[in-house]
């Protein structure tokens, strides 16, 4: 029944993308475009999924368990790192190029759409690159011990 629920809210959600216009770049691209055409729609979009996001994680913190029973795993960090930074401006910098971000370029290429193809593509090589090079960050250096 989980499961069931999951795709339900998943295909509400790729819905939602597709009818607000987030799956298509040259909508996305313009409203990026400040100086230029811009096409202020996606700010509504953006505001009412801010406004809903407010409200659902004000409820969120106050229950331990989710709806369905599942426990809930809340952020706890408040840090403003160097990792968030530079991880927030490469993601502008690929949503502003492309015109996709991970939840619509997926749904856009379920829509068979070519370019979210790519995208999703360098998606998933960037987000390997980043696991890959995290856990060798991660790993104590080896020392040499003197015979």
């Amino acid at each position: 029944m989980h499961r069931a629920i999951e795709f339900l809210v998943g295909l509400l959600f790729g819905w939602g993308l597709l009818i607000s216009g987030m799956t298509d770049p040259g909508k996305v691209q313009g409203f990026l475009d400040l100086f230029g055409a811009w096409d202020p729609s996606l700010a509504l979009v953006m505001g009412g999924a801010i406004g809903v996001g407010v409200f659902a994680f004000a409820l969120a913190k106050r229950r331990s368990t989710s709806y369905l029973g599942g426990a809930m795993h809340m952020p706890t960090s408040r840090n403003i790192d160097k990792r968030l930074v530079v991880g927030s401006l490469i993601f502008g910098a690929g949503w502003g190029l492309a015109g996709f971000c991970p939840g619509p370029g997926i749904v856009a290429r379920a829509a068979g759409e070519f370019k979210a193809a790519v995208f999703v593509a360098a998606m998933l090589v960037g987000m390997l690159g980043f696991q890959f090079l995290d856990r060798a960050s991660s790993k104590p250096a080896k020392t040499r011990h003197a015979p």
